[in-house]
């Protein structure tokens, strides 16, 4: 908790450069440069122990994917599970950074982002010991899923300052306290400066978790392509490291027609750690990959990014901001959809990268473009923020 540090401030002249520790501005930059350093100095140590373990992705066969087989052999052999790397990276640059011991935003993102990464490595290490991509089953991943994500977003429900008391209430000088459970209840969505419901009520904790395992699923099915899903997550963690930080600050949210919670400021150092974090694993993960996040990293990520929308109440913008991820899964519904009602299939495959792979795109081209739709995505959700 190195925001304590500017308490020494006032102790001695020589201490006035500890005051930097207390804004939230230094903190986030800090955050993400840890996690950078973390994932990149511990790297190349992760994928060796990974290859001495024999922790290889397996590809599947040309039985199951036919043409996809043989554009996708060269990857036999390297190295999944590798978001143990990012997952580490932010939570040590979280816990170094943020002020984690005063916010209940923050563990409910760590709840979800630490079951999620657990539920992936166990789907990785059933992949990597059976030799074949079938892993934990859809039903029961999904049920972890919306365990994990309803319990947090219950969570924050029903989390009472004055009943709990694990954190101290946010005051206004007047006395009017913040309350977590009354900021989770409302529901905003972009081009209106106001809630369009005020209370939710309890429909809040039966609609949000799907927000969660939306995403978790999203980012999971994205992550098809060498750095595809890493490159997208940086983008959309930075639009987010944008909101939450104007959330949580009363004249940047009033100005900006934002929701308004002062301790949604926070959640900008879990935004900029998980975009430190990425950037350090793209750096590995970059064609021709020497490692995968697998459903360690993708699963986990997702599941960040949901529980973020929700804290700084942009969870339908999260589609926007998010549209690649949109894309990918969009793209698998309509598939399955199209080939159940009518026999006949849209895409050559899906998701929609491996379309694009099979009408002949080079895999570096399908990534790049991905990423360049990714980055304007992230630029229309942010210039929704004065056109309410």
């Amino acid at each position: 908790m190195l925001y304590h540090l500017h308490e020494f401030a006032n102790q001695s002249d020589s201490l006035n450069f500890l005051n930097v520790f207390q804004y939230q501005t230094f903190r986030a930059a800090a955050a993400c440069i840890t996690a950078f350093l973390v994932v990149v100095l511990f790297g190349n140590k992760v994928i060796l122990k990974l290859i001495s373990l024999k922790a290889g992705q397996p590809i599947r066969t040309a039985d199951e994917v036919h043409k996809l087989a043989e554009l996708h052999g060269g990857k036999v052999g390297t190295p999944t599970m590798g978001g143990v790397l990012i997952v580490g990276g932010v939570l040590l640059s979280v816990c170094a950074w943020a002020r984690v011991d005063t916010n209940p935003f923050l563990w409910a993102i760590l709840l979800v982002t630490l079951v999620t990464c657990f539920l992936g490595f166990l789907d990785d290490y059933h992949k990597i010991k059976k030799k074949n991509s079938a892993g934990v089953s859809g039903k029961t991943k999904l049920f972890v899923q919306l365990f994990v994500a309803f319990a947090a977003v219950a969570f924050l429900f029903l989390y009472d300052h004055e009943k709990f008391g694990f954190f101290e209430p946010y005051m206004t000088e007047s006395g009017e306290i913040f309350r977590v459970s009354q900021h989770i209840r409302e529901l905003w969505i972009p081009f209106v400066k106001e809630p369009v419901i005020g209370d939710m009520s309890f429909v809040a904790v039966l609609l949000l978790p799907v927000v969660i395992v939306a995403c978790s699923n999203a980012v999971n099915l994205t992550d098809g392509l060498d750095g595809l899903a890493t490159g997208c997550t940086l983008t959309t963690s930075a639009a987010y490291a944008v909101f939450s930080y104007v959330s949580g600050h009363a004249l940047a949210s009033s100005y900006l027609y934002t929701p308004f919670h002062p301790l949604a400021g926070e959640v900008t150092i879990f935004c900029t750690a998980l975009f430190g974090a990425c950037l350090g694993f793209l750096w590995f993960n970059c064609h021709p990959a020497k490692v995968f996040m697998g459903d360690t990293g993708s699963l986990s990520i997702g599941g960040m990014l949901g529980m973020i929308a929700i804290c700084t109440k942009q969870e339908f913008l999260l589609a926007i901001v998010g549209g690649v991820f949109v894309m990918e899964a969009g793209s698998v519904i309509l598939q399955v959809a199209s080939f159940k009602t009518r026999g006949k299939r849209i895409f050559r495959m899906s998701p929609i990268h491996h379309h694009f792979e099979l009408k002949g795109w080079a895999e570096s081209r399908v990534i790049n473009r991905f990423w360049i739709l990714s980055i304007i995505f992230a630029l229309i959700g942010i210039a929704t923020l004065k056109i309410r």
